[in-house]
């Protein structure tokens, strides 16, 4: 004869079981976000003519963004994958490698690539790319879209942030900074100087985003022979994003860690450039062998910033450095059609942030700001269940949007409601506030 309770304490362990499965799988759909649906962006612009034009031209603007069922609603994912792998089967185009002469003795570089195949307007068309912090050509997504570009009729620049190629070394004591757009500006410059009948398609990626966005509010000059903008996930205003960097919600705390860790790495690997050349430098601004000891402590880029990469330029405080360098004094002045493109679930970038671009585009007729709800930072990968395709959603608007302004420019109604013509210049030369020389180039080794 079985003793009752035998009988009953299986069915407690099922029980048990149940619930633990329970609670399981309502931590996963919690956590990878699956009772969220796919939605197109939400999208803040005027009315006026050319932005209808190109919202009806730009059908990602209006249509579903779909990223991998899995795990591709949840933001943290997202810009895991984008900073651990990039992009997937990421192709490596050939380019060369031009060499640029500042006047405080740095040697920048950028990377050209030509188009593979004609614009299907015809037109000759550069874009000219700003990657993220501590980026250059050679990272998978870099890669990844300049080879999308250059197979729809796009030469392709792409600037290598100063200090970040391993290969190149420093002439100056600096490396680049969060919003300086000396070397930016001296790349346009030179592509005016080698194309004279081109026009400029700007794309700033992350940090990029906000270096492209200054160098073109800085002065009119700069605007001339551009089509148009794109800004990808950047944050508008270091000096607000700063307290929201401190923070754990979303974890940007510890994204704030491994950032400043990977830009500690960056520093020192240049330490004896950075500080021998300082040493033979007349400038005020010199960065110690004290301040490179006392980095190891570093815990946030804010730390980093403040012991280190403000005194690249002589700012008296981190305030001031922030203040200066970040785009969002100067976007008010940049006339050329901008669009701006956010992810809602984008862990770096605070929410707050966000009223930047969404207050501008509502009284600026020349702007568009595309939110989408899913992407992440620099994310935006587009699949049906697990598997991403190797090209992203970012990737594609960039194109679409920068093929709409063409065809729009190229049309007999450019004139907005409110007066305002969108021009692009067809002068041969492009003004900037700093010159550079612009060396021969070298084919860029694989």
């Amino acid at each position: 004869m079985i003793p009752p309770g035998d009988t009953e304490q299986p069915a407690a362990v099922d029980g048990v079981k149940l619930a633990a499965l329970a609670a399981l799988l309502y931590i996963t759909v919690r956590c990878l976000n699956l009772k969220s649906s796919a939605a197109p962006p939400v999208v803040t612009c005027q009315d006026s003519a050319a932005n209808r034009y190109l919202l009806k031209c730009c059908p990602l603007l209006s249509k579903e963004y779909t990223p991998p069922l899995l795990w591709g609603k949840n933001g943290h994912l997202q810009t895991l994958l984008y900073a651990v792998v990039g992009r997937v089967t990421a192709p490596t185009p050939r380019g060369r490698r031009k060499f640029l002469l500042m006047p405080d003795g740095a040697t920048a570089t950028f990377d050209l690539f030509e188009a593979s195949s004609g614009h299907a307007c015809g037109g000759d068309l550069t874009m000219a790319i700003c990657p993220g912090i501590g980026s250059h050509s050679q990272h998978r997504y870099v890669r990844t879209f300049v080879d999308y570009a250059q197979r729809q009729g796009y030469r392709c620049a792409v600037l290598n942030h100063l200090g970040a190629p391993p290969d190149v070394e420093l002439t100056s004591p600096r490396i680049f900074t969060y919003g300086c757009t000396w070397e930016f500006a001296a790349m346009v410059s030179c592509l005016c100087r080698l194309f004279p009948q081109t026009l400029l398609v700007v794309v700033g990626f992350s940090l990029g985003g906000n270096v492209v966005c200054k160098f073109l509010g800085e002065t009119s000059a700069n605007q001339e022979r551009v089509l148009c903008c794109v800004s990808i996930c950047q944050g508008y205003s270091a000096l607000r994003a700063q307290e929201t960097f401190l923070q754990w919600d979303q974890g940007r705390r510890l994204y704030n860690f491994f950032l400043a860790n990977n830009m500690k790495k960056l520093i020192l690997s240049h330490r004896r450039s950075l500080v021998g050349r300082a040493m033979n430098s007349n400038s005020s601004s010199r960065v110690s062998e004290e301040d490179l000891d006392r980095l190891s402590a570093a815990t946030s880029l804010m730390q980093v910033d403040d012991g280190v990469t403000r005194k690249f330029h002589g700012y008296a405080s981190l305030k001031d450095y922030y203040e200066t360098e970040s785009c969002v004094h100067y976007l008010h002045n940049v006339k050329v059609p901008l669009l701006l493109v956010n992810s809602s679930d984008d862990p770096l970038v605070h929410q707050s942030l966000l009223e930047i671009p969404r207050a501008l585009a509502g009284k600026s007729p020349n702007v568009i700001f595309a939110l989408t709800r899913h992407g992440g930072h620099m994310g935006f990968f587009e699949g049906k269940l697990l598997l991403p395709h190797p090209l992203t959603w970012m990737d594609r608007i960039i194109v679409e949007y920068s093929d709409a302004i063409y065809k729009w420019q190229s049309s007999d109604q450019r004139v907005t409601p409110a007066g305002e013509q969108w021009h692009c210049s067809s002068a041969d030369s492009l003004t900037n506030s700093t010159a550079a020389t612009c060396s021969p180039s070298n084919n860029l080794s694989e």
